[in-house]
């Protein structure tokens, strides 16, 4: 087991824990009406998201575990939809797998509504710039594969699509990947489809330059 999917496993004990809490209720004890609703609500997803998915992506979803993706900045619809195919067992991951099992629809919602609303954080400043050549060359290949086609000039992304710019580097590498080898499932077949025209050659220096666009 690797060291993020045992902070994964210890966050699926949390995500259990918080469920049991929110359930708890101390025989005898008189509440105010205002509190015993609060309590009947149990906890926010911001506090969920704390509690269960911080551990590995990041309070803020700056993840500083090697592997996993950053949500900051990411959009409700893409969450949800990734959410959703984690629980269906359709994105090849135990660990969310594991997370996502027992979410109610209601949950994919709150959650992914939470994720929407992480501000996007630049990645910490890289020790040396980026390469020069290799950004231009990645750049001339984003062009020419028309990554910016659905991702946008930026790679900013938008609702369905994926805000992929600034993503950490090793992660966009098993992602593009995944995509052009058909083991990483999408919701629809537009990036496995998009990757099929994409030489093996061009997926690591994509990955380099999407990854190193806006660092300094």
């Amino acid at each position: 087991m690797t060291g993020w999917q045992r902070i994964a496993a210890a966050a699926a004990i949390a995500s259990l824990a918080v469920a049991a809490g929110a359930q708890t209720k101390r025989p005898g004890a008189a509440r105010p009406a205002a509190s015993a609703a609060s309590a009947a609500a149990g906890p926010s997803y911001a506090e969920r998201f704390g509690a269960v998915c911080a551990a590995c992506h990041g309070a803020d979803g700056r993840s500083e575990v090697p592997g996993v993706p950053v949500l900051a900045g990411q959009y409700s619809l893409y969450a949800i939809t990734q959410l959703f195919l984690f629980r269906e067992g359709r994105r090849d991951n135990e660990a969310m797998i594991a997370l996502a099992k027992p979410m109610t629809d209601a949950d994919l919602r709150g959650f992914s509504d939470h994720i929407g609303t992480l501000a996007p954080r630049p990645a910490p400043a890289p020790a040396t710039p980026p390469d020069p050549q290799r950004m231009s060359r990645g750049r001339a290949l984003a062009e020419q594969h028309k990554c910016s086609f659905c991702h946008g000039a930026d790679m900013a992304g938008g609702k369905q699509v994926p805000r992929i710019g600034g993503q950490k580097e090793d992660y966009l590498r098993r992602t593009l990947h995944g995509f052009k080898s058909g083991q990483r499932p999408g919701y629809t077949r537009a990036m496995t489809e998009a990757l099929s025209q994409v030489p093996e050659a061009d997926l690591d220096p994509l990955a380099y330059y999407i990854a190193n666009i806006g660092a300094r």
